[in-house]
């Protein structure tokens, strides 16, 4: 029996869920800058305490908890990367959020793609994008593997000042 037959069948993340300090602040930054909107609601002994975002171009489900104390703890870290197309869509992102006034790392090549770090939503967690394009070919099965990412990275586009 090989051990594939072992491996559960998995088709993706459902959805990704996040602490906020103020759900009506955190919804209304991903509703202006990445166009999530409102797809449900829980409301636990009288109070909404979770909305679900869902993104109408594709992007994945986000859930944001009211839960201050995790919000704070968790601020800073980049928990997931949001895949885009490729490095044009990358590029115009990274000019959406310069557009609209949102600091970010400007667009880097990244070990096997590009990326645009360090921006930031109202809680402080790192949202990071990453293309699904790819830039370096690797055989099925190998391991790749950066050193210092920040000092061997090549930075494409600076964000803007």
């Amino acid at each position: 029996m090989s051990v594939e037959a072992d491996i559960p069948s998995l088709v993706g993340v459902h959805h990704l869920k996040l602490p906020v300090r103020d759900l009506a602040r955190s919804e209304e930054w991903y509703g202006r800058t990445l166009g999530y909107r409102r797809a449900a609601e829980f409301v636990e002994q009288g109070v909404l305490i979770e909305v679900v975002l869902s993104h109408p171009a594709g992007g994945p489900d986000l859930a944001l908890r009211l839960d201050p104390g995790r919000a704070e703890a968790a601020a800073g870290f980049d928990y997931f990367a949001i895949a885009v197309p490729d490095s044009a869509a990358i590029e115009a992102l990274a000019a959406r959020m310069e557009a609209l006034g949102e600091p970010h790392g400007g667009v880097w090549r990244g070990l096997r793609g590009w990326v645009l770090p360090r921006l930031h939503d109202p809680d402080g967690h790192e949202v990071r994008f990453y293309t699904v394009e790819e830039h370096t070919s690797h055989e099925p099965g190998e391991v790749m593997r950066m050193v210092d990412p920040l000092e061997s990275a090549e930075q494409v586009r600076p964000a803007a000042p």
